[in-house]
């Protein structure tokens, strides 16, 4: 991305924790748990996954598109307008 210039080091945990979410599912499809215990972990960690999106879409927001307000660049305000409504429809699939 152009002129990316944040870090996400706050999301490593989530993510970490997220992985291991999975990797405990993959356990428990090996075990032969109960389906739906199996099931209600996936959805766990789609919530999970999900919110960390909403994370890095309001650190974006709150960056990227403020510098573009302050700098009053209409085709950048345009771009990153597009691009965020973009984001959120396939967020909401």
């Amino acid at each position: 991305m152009q002129g990316h210039t944040t870090t996400h080091t706050e999301n490593k945990a989530r993510l970490s924790r997220i992985e291991g979410q999975v990797r405990a599912v993959n356990r428990m499809i090996d075990d032969g748990e109960y389906c739906i215990d199996i099931i209600t972990q996936i959805q766990a960690a789609r919530s999970a996954l999900q919110s960390v999106s909403k994370i890095i879409l309001e650190k974006h927001l709150k960056h990227f598109v403020a510098d573009a307000l302050a700098e009053q660049n209409e085709a950048a305000i345009d771009e990153k307008l597009e691009e965020i409504m973009a984001v959120i429809k396939r967020m909401g699939k």
